[in-house]
């Protein structure tokens, strides 16, 4: 069932960051009822990943009668998840104030990408625009290059939706002693910054110097990746010192020279094209042969399709199959209340009756709701 069986959440249909929240709480075993826009009923795909394990119901915001059929529903909820920009859901009807007067123990979770405060609050922005503001971008990509965005990873997903289901969970923890509810404020920005703390550290030393020229930043030839001769490529991480000899055994750098010591950091561009070479002269599956399953830090750099079948993921059930379409299993694991696999991403309020029927409405008041368009299926 998961250790978050019984948890009750609501979450109003958003993009990116707030679904991958959704889809942690629910893939630890939380009921989640996803409130889509009547708009878009009978919408949907199981490919939409982020919204698995969902059961989903089509309200119209914009209709009183729909604003109503939401409060009913978060009166009845332990946490609710929105993504709007600062400011709608107050304007809805919807907002932190109204909720907490009718349900004061509910955790009220909000996530955006400037935050609920601040002067640039109220613009628009993504992913790539959130992490350039707080010094995350400017660390990424190689020495003389510009900034290389890591996919929407730092700031939706890792510094925003996982920032909000952390905030949410510790909220819901405190609710314990307090009995009262609260507002979390996650924002991509705060989040993104948070994941740079340990570079930020590096930098107040000055152990970091410019883009790309760093230990963990493809500057080393020891923390790098490197093509083979099939065209596929490995990476290498051999940063303790006895990694590191290990690496220069099995690869033979330095083989008949005399190698510089490690952190000789005006040396670390000639020895990465000695290792360009050097890896460049057999295939992947020759280097895994010889470098897997030791100490050097090395793995292939799979694709999605090849880590699907390596054998260590598919021993660790890595990747789950879920109608046909192969995702990430949840995690992390516990030995007690293991998740279960979710269920395929549900069409929007294809589960509009059950939804209603358990939070108390009859059939007549259903019926009634759908005539006035304050619900759809």
């Amino acid at each position: 069932m998961g250790p978050l069986a019984g948890l009750k959440v609501i979450e109003l249909q958003g993009i990116g960051p707030g679904p991958y929240c959704g889809m942690m709480l629910a893939d630890m075993g939380a009921e989640v009822i996803r409130i889509d826009r009547a708009a878009n009923a009978g919408q949907g795909s199981k490919v939409d990943i982020l919204a698995r394990g969902r059961q989903s119901i089509a309200v119209d915001l914009k209709n009183p009668d729909g604003v109503e059929t939401a409060l009913k529903l978060i009166d009845r909820a332990d946490v609710l998840v929105e993504g709007f920009r600062p400011g709608v859901t107050e304007r809805l009807g919807l907002g932190p104030d109204v909720c907490l007067a009718r349900n004061p123990g509910l955790i009220y979770g909000r996530m955006t990408g400037w935050g609920q405060t601040g002067s640039m609050s109220m613009a628009a922005g993504h992913d790539i625009n959130y992490i350039s503001l707080t010094g995350a971008l400017h660390a990424i990509g190689e020495a003389g290059g510009k900034p290389v965005p890591p996919l929407n990873l730092v700031g939706d997903f890792g510094g925003g939706g996982m920032l909000l289901a952390f905030g949410i969970v510790a909220a819901l923890f405190e609710r314990q002693s307090s009995g009262k509810g609260q507002v979390v404020d996650a924002a991509m920005t705060d989040g993104s910054a948070l994941l740079m703390n340990g570079i930020f550290g590096m930098m107040h030393t000055g152990a970091w110097k410019g883009r790309g020229e760093n230990m963990l930043d493809s500057g080393a030839h020891f923390y790098n990746t490197y093509e083979t001769a099939d065209g596929k490529y490995v990476s290498v991480g051999s940063i303790e010192p006895q990694f590191y000899e290990l690496l220069l055994e099995k690869s033979g750098l330095g083989e008949g020279q005399n190698i510089p010591k490690q952190m000789t950091r005006d040396k670390w561009p000639d020895l990465k094209k000695e290792l360009t070479a050097i890896f460049k002269s057999k295939p992947r599956d020759e280097w895994d042969e010889i470098m897997l399953h030791t100490d050097i830090c090395y793995a292939p750099v799979l694709s999605f399709a090849e880590a699907q079948k390596h054998p260590h993921n598919v021993e660790r059930q890595t990747f789950v199959e879920v109608e046909g379409v192969p995702q990430a299993a949840p995690a992390p694991r516990f030995d007690r209340t293991p998740p279960e696999v979710p269920n395929a991403a549900a069409a929007a309020g294809e589960h509009t009756d059950q939804v209603l029927a358990a939070a108390g409405f009859d059939a007549d008041e259903i019926a009634e709701l759908r005539k006035s368009g304050a619900v759809a299926s």
